[in-house]
């Protein structure tokens, strides 16, 4: 029953979290590549003495939202180990302030 429905349909949609197809992927690889050549090309030929210039962002791409609950989820648990690798520093070299905050 699901598997005469067209790859860009509305269930397609809502599984992968986006309405991108293949080629709307390689079409941003492709710019991203043209904008990084473009960047290689003016810091070849730039004046001497001008900084170069960096790289361009990436472009945007759509992403399944598990991924940015799973980055979102990661931030969190790295800011909450930095958080007790200061207190855990502070309080061995200040045990007045250990109990603190």
């Amino acid at each position: 029953m699901v598997e005469g429905l067209p790859p860009d349909g509305a269930l397609a949609r809502r599984l992968a979290g986006h309405h991108w197809e293949h080629r709307d992927f390689m079409l941003a690889d492709v710019v991203d590549a043209l904008g990084q050549l473009v960047t290689d090309f003016r810091n070849v030929n730039r004046a001497e003495k001008t900084p170069p210039t960096p790289y361009p962002d990436r472009a945007w791409r759509p992403e399944k939202p598990a991924a940015k609950q799973k980055r979102e989820r990661q931030a969190r648990h790295e800011a909450e180990e930095a958080r007790a690798g200061y207190l855990r520093i502070v309080s061995q070299v200040t045990p007045g302030h250990a109990g603190k905050r």
